[in-house]
């Protein structure tokens, strides 16, 4: 398959341009809204051609049921329409969409005794005719076509033309304060579940594990105002707004889960946060506090060696290093301490294998990673869903570029679902690893009602 590109003249961005599609279902942006090395590229997928999801082991294609494992199904799909790319551009046409946690489990065939309060797919996967994408340092902004459903040339145009006529959105004023919330826990019943996964550290079960929290909220406000205003107050360079069947997803991710390309995968885990101050001096302390924390460093290390240990699965031996271990990144709502963890694939291992290969993240299970989901599912009561999965691309030129679902809302039938967390070591502070669940939560509370 060959795959058109036009570059259109426009100053709209992917908040602008997106709003003139927004009412259009199985719509997914995934957007770079924070302008750094990570945050370049915005992506916007127009005209399904097909959708893949499924859960519970069943998959379809289209809505027929099809007799195959996702990811065997992923890479046959790919195979088919197969397409090299020629530009500079990481992503010129492919499929959008996640995998949730919950895939996670059956992966590794662990029975969950959880509740599953949101009976999500386990994993949906949309094929783009046409993508407009966005280069956010250069300005400029291009639309592609895949030709699957009509003519290429035609597809580019009438999306131009929807563009051109389009307008900048309006950004809204966002309240400081937080919206009512229930949660799944009540504080002494989430201190209580700390201390016991306290307990099951010290018995040696594991080293470190990552504990969460559901909240919900009440909400009538349109998701995609949601998003618009999260955006503006909490810009994130794997961002994401996902129009789906019945359901919505709103993401302002700072966590990168796989970058693959051209066979070199990097993973960036997080570990440690700090809310931002409220003046400088206190943001200075806040920060310095993140920087010379051992405890949050350890927690860190030990992810690190964990994802080295999944990339080796899928890596040439004595390819994965560790190229950045200790680094501070400010948003602007909290300081993350993160790592960046990179390797080469092995020539028999493709973009499909390797998210297979790593999924779920060590960054929100915990060390060993089957024991500490065990231990997640036991004391967390309900099921993630896609919480702490993974949103992102495959390419039909074999890249693929994924976050961890983090910072995000999922938004069905009048009810907006957050989830919070942190990672839990046998030195952990259980009222700050409360406090530190409702720093993560800030920006999401504003702007959900």
């Amino acid at each position: 398959m060959r795959i058109e590109i036009r570059e259109i003249s426009t100053d709209l961005g992917p908040l602008d341009v997106c709003a003139a599609f927004k009412d259009e279902t199985d719509l997914i942006l995934l957007d770079s809204s924070m302008t750094c090395d990570l945050g370049r590229y915005s992506f916007l997928g127009l005209n399904p051609f097909a959708v893949l999801k499924g859960r519970r082991g069943a998959c379809f294609l289209n809505g027929e049921a099809v007799e195959a494992d996702v990811f065997e199904k992923l890479r046959e799909l790919l195979k088919k329409y197969r397409a090299e790319n020629e530009t500079e551009l990481p992503f010129i046409g492919g499929c959008m969409g996640y995998f949730s946690y919950d895939l996670g489990l059956e992966l590794e065939r662990i029975a969950s005794s959880a509740s599953e309060e949101l009976a999500l797919p386990h994993f949906y996967f949309v094929f783009y005719d046409n993508l407009v994408i966005f280069d956010n340092h250069t300005g400029k902004r291009y639309i592609s076509a895949c030709g699957m459903l009509g003519s290429q040339t035609g597809s580019i145009s009438r999306i131009a033309d929807k563009i051109l006529s389009a307008k900048k959105v309006r950004q809204a004023e966002v309240k400081s304060s937080a919206a009512p919330f229930e949660s799944n826990f009540t504080k002494p019943e989430y201190l209580d579940a700390l201390r016991r996964m306290i307990e099951y550290i010290a018995a040696g079960d594991i080293y470190i594990a990552n504990m969460t929290q559901r909240l919900l909220c009440r909400t009538e406000k349109p998701s995609f105002d949601i998003y618009r205003d999260l955006r503006g107050i909490n810009p994130a360079p794997f961002a994401a707004f996902m129009r789906l069947d019945g359901f919505d997803v709103i993401s302002s991710s700072p966590e990168r889960f796989l970058k693959i390309r051209n066979g070199l995968v990097e993973t960036r885990p997080i570990k440690g946060t700090r809310p931002r101050g409220a003046t400088p001096e206190e943001d200075g302390r806040n920060r310095l506090e993140l920087e010379r924390s051992e405890k949050d460093k350890a927690e860190l290390l030990m992810i690190v060696d964990l994802e080295r240990n999944d990339l080796s699965k899928v890596c040439r031996p004595h390819s994965v290093k560790v190229t950045e271990l200790y680094k501070i990144e400010a948003y602007s709502t909290v300081y993350h301490l993160v790592s960046t963890v990179v390797g080469r694939l092995k020539d028999t291992e493709d973009a499909v294998s390797c998210v297979r290969a790593c999924f779920p993240g060590g960054s929100i299970t915990g060390a060993p990673k089957i024991r500490a989901m065990e231990i997640i599912d036991e004391l967390e009561g309900v099921r993630r869903s896609l919480y702490t999965g993974c949103i992102g691309y495959f390419s039909f030129d074999g890249n693929a570029d994924f976050s961890i679902v983090i910072r995000t809302v999922i938004k069905k039938d009048g009810a907006a679902y957050i989830g919070v967390g942190g990672g839990i070591t046998y030195e952990s502070d259980i009222e700050a690893e409360y406090q530190e669940c409702l720093d993560k939560a800030r920006a999401l509370l504003r702007v959900v009602v």
